[in-house]
């Protein structure tokens, strides 16, 4: 047991409790609205809602698998690089559109959107189930982070008491999700990402010092890597590491998560100057990627992979600044999950249970639901993670990507127009999440990567785009027939000055 690192892990994990529970007070508001407890009333500016997205986007699992698969595959692991640098030019163009609409028109949720643009409570409905499945095994991949830095401080023990640290964690983050909602996340965002920084600045000066530099710490993992990988990219990996970078720069947008921290802001304007600003964290990522060059360097051996940083930590740093570093990564779980949960409450509530189960029981029961849902989709992924194996999770991960991608012509299109048919958007959002899915079944759930095979040549990619492609070619296709065969299109609610007016 290292107590020096516990207890500064400890102190940290007691700040953001309090955190937590305060963050109900900062920015008051009527928690009782779903407006105000799912989106904070709509009012961080760029500077708030810059930790906010940061911490939204950027998660224990990123710090913990990132640096794993550099680790285990090389330079391949870097794909996570290119991917958020692409990302913030979409959202600069993307994200304020749907902020400005879903002002007006009090959307909460991007299946709101659907629902208004398209008028097809179906179309909304598999955008919000889709966005419910991906969303739970992300929340229970941020456990993996925990799990793995209390496991590195000899926090462990059997049966019960080997989770017991994970699930009153857990137990806190639900209560402080259910009183403070999306403040509770963006206060604590704040303290998470400062630690975040103070981590990558100090390991990535102190650890090369002690290694012999970066040429040594690159000339090691040069050697060591093959046959699992290498430092420079495989011209075969090309086409992979190009469609997974950006598939899941599209994806990510369109994650609940990423689309409740952004409708938080205050202004559209406010989300494009932090896509002008959030670069900043993929400069960092860079950073927590060649943490797993460094592991190699200095001779960390594990098969958890998910261990990898913490021993590297451990290894390399004193002993209470690896527990600062542990810290960092836990409440780099918690920031997200509680966003993630959020953004799951707010679909079920409002494209669920509010269209069909209770339409006139308004906003104050929609909050209160919304509340309660927040907490079962917490302790669900707790259970997952404690009861059923993690490689389940990571499995349903991979799905993840590739279904809520499924979700661009019905979304990102549907900003821009309304000539897509609404029947043609679901079927080609249904064929689309049945090829990802064949795909990724067809590889045994082990990867996102599919060998597309076009006559003799062979393209490895990422199924999510082989996916996405059936999908638009579908929708286009079957959109000229219904048009065709005049089947009716339903009422668009919104109006053009909807999507280009900054409201007041």
């Amino acid at each position: 047991m290292y107590w020096s690192a516990f207890i500064v892990f400890l102190i940290l994990f007691i700040l953001v409790t309090v955190l937590g529970f305060y963050a109900g007070r900062w920015h008051r508001g009527d928690l009782d609205l779903i407006e105000e407890w799912g989106l904070a009333g709509r009012r961080f500016g760029t500077f708030v809602t810059w930790f906010l997205l940061g911490g939204d986007l950027y998660t224990a699992y990123t710090f913990i698998a990132v640096p794993a698969l550099v680790y285990g595959a090389g330079a391949f692991g870097f794909f996570a690089v290119p991917y958020t640098i692409v990302v913030f030019p979409i959202m600069y163009i993307i994200m304020p559109r749907l902020w400005r609409v879903s002002k007006q028109r009090d959307y909460v949720t991007a299946a709101d959107f659907v629902r208004g643009r398209f008028d097809s409570s179906l179309l909304a409905l598999a955008v919000a189930i889709t966005g419910i499945l991906a969303t739970m095994p992300y929340i229970a991949l941020q456990l993996t982070g925990i799990q793995a830095v209390l496991a590195a401080m000899g926090l462990s023990g059997h049966g019960i008491m080997k989770d017991l640290p994970l699930i009153v964690a857990f137990l806190i983050l639900a209560a402080y999700t259910y009183t403070s909602g999306l403040r509770a996340p963006a206060l604590t965002a704040i303290l998470k990402d400062l630690l975040i920084y103070v981590t990558v600045i100090v390991a990535c000066i102190a650890i090369p010092m002690q290694l012999g530099g970066y040429g040594h710490i690159f000339h090691v993992a040069a050697q060591a890597l093959p046959p699992k990988g290498s430092v420079i990219l495989s011209p075969k990996l090309f086409s992979a590491f190009a469609t997974l970078a950006l598939g899941s720069a599209f994806a990510l947008l369109l994650y609940p998560h990423a689309v409740t921290g952004t409708l938080g802001a205050k202004s559209g304007r406010t989300i494009q100057r932090n896509a002008a600003l959030l670069p900043l964290y993929s400069l960092a990522l860079t950073f927590i990627a060649l943490l797993g060059y460094m592991a190699i360097a200095a001779g960390i051996h594990t098969t958890d992979t998910s261990l990898v940083v913490p021993l590297l930590f451990l290894k390399t740093l004193p002993t209470w600044f690896a527990g600062f570093a542990f810290g960092a990564i836990a409440i780099g779980a918690l920031v997200p999950a509680a966003i993630m949960a959020i953004a799951a409450a707010n679909l079920f509530t409002r494209n669920i249970y509010r269209e069909y189960f209770a339409a006139a029981n308004g906003p104050n029961r929609e909050a209160q639901v919304a509340k309660i849902v927040g907490l079962i989709v917490i302790i669900g992924a707790l259970f997952f993670i404690v009861v059923i194996p993690l490689q389940y999770a990571i499995y349903f991960q991979t799905l993840g990507g590739i279904w809520i991608l499924q979700t661009v012509p019905a979304i990102m299109f549907g900003l821009y127009t309304r000539w897509f048919h609404r029947w043609a958007l679901f079927l080609g959002w249904l064929a689309g999440m049945v090829v990802g899915t064949g795909m990724a079944a067809a590889e045994s759930f082990k990867t996102s990567l599919y060998p597309l095979h076009l006559g003799h040549s062979v393209i490895l990619g990422y199924a999510g785009i082989w996916a996405i492609i059936v999908n638009i070619v579908l929708t286009f296709v079957l959109t000229l027939i219904f048009n065709a065969m005049h089947v009716s299109n339903g009422r668009d609610e919104t109006a053009e000055a909807d999507y280009t007016t900054e409201p007041a």
